[in-house]
């Protein structure tokens, strides 16, 4: 027992640290910024509190700002899940079946990831733009003129060409997670299933897929709650725009409280940002942790 209670005081001394900086650096902010939701404050004068009003105006102000965002950040996320992940996991399986070049592919499609936001919606900026642009140079150069666009500047196309980026950035990280996943199911299933007479798509569907449901939990929660919270590419993208076709919560809530000064309305956003991940987390593992969807 006291060797227990020992071990117990070890493992607080050396666990304070972590947490005493995760308070300060996560939970401290999001009751600071709970506070502040509850308060009409422009960031210097004296708040005034004003209770759930300024949640209240989210959803009733005049523009319709915040739910145009809100909409937007889940047709990221949507399309996240719902594109982007496939191909992430077909890439993963392919690769981990033991291909030439493996380990090539595996580092080119990684790469992108562990480039700086910023430099990468700097270089799409260039790909996309109207006249020295790669994307119209190369339609100009087949003949097809007609195609030519201002992709960043058409409320149409801007959300668009903004998660092409997105899935560019992050399906080599995706896929790398799956990859790993998929390499350490046992070769002993696969050989059984070719014994039988299996195809590579149903040992696919039968074996790899519903043995990496792990891995694919993580994704899918990643996938979302990037989306939801994204801002950095977006901002230096198309700073919500045009037409705020491409704003998010956060570029939002960004604009509201460093250009309006709108501190209270503001903090409203971001708890709303932070209650939004949660849910939609843990709707997510409760998903699936339902073994009917696989």
């Amino acid at each position: 027992m006291d060797r227990m209670l020992k071990d117990k005081k070890a493992i607080c001394v050396f666990v304070l640290p972590a947490f005493v900086f995760f308070f300060a650096m996560v939970i401290l902010p999001i009751i600071m910024s709970g506070y502040y939701s509850l308060l009409e404050w422009d960031g210097m004068s004296k708040g005034i509190f004003v209770g759930f009003k300024n949640y209240v105006e989210l959803f009733t102000s005049y523009n319709k700002a915040f739910p145009k965002a809100l909409r937007n950040s889940l047709i990221l996320a949507a399309m996240s899940v719902f594109i982007q992940l496939p191909i992430s996991l077909v890439l993963a399986i392919i690769l981990s079946r033991g291909i030439k070049g493996e380990k090539f592919y595996r580092t080119v499609y990684f790469m992108p990831v562990i480039i700086s936001t910023v430099v990468l919606g700097q270089l799409w900026q260039k790909i996309y733009h109207y006249e020295y642009g790669m994307v119209n140079i190369v339609l100009r150069k087949l003949g097809l003129e007609s195609w030519v666009h201002d992709w960043l500047g058409d409320t149409k196309t801007a959300l668009i060409c903004v998660f092409i980026v997105i899935v560019w950035q992050y399906i080599g990280y995706h896929m790398l997670l799956m990859y790993s996943s998929a390499k350490s199911i046992p070769e002993e299933l696969y050989e059984a299933a070719k014994i039988d007479g299996a195809s590579e798509i149903t040992t696919a569907l039968k074996i790899t897929i519903p043995l990496m449901k792990p891995i694919l939990n993580v994704c899918v929660t990643y996938a979302i709650v990037g989306s939801l919270k994204i801002f950095d590419l977006v901002y230096v993208l198309t700073g919500g725009g045009p037409l705020k076709s491409t704003e998010v919560p956060s570029t939002l809530m960004y604009t509201t409280i460093f250009f309006k000064n709108q501190f209270g309305y503001g903090s409203a956003m971001a708890i709303f940002i932070v209650i939004e991940c949660l849910v939609l987390t843990v709707l997510v593992q409760k998903i699936f942790k339902s073994e009917s969807y696989f």
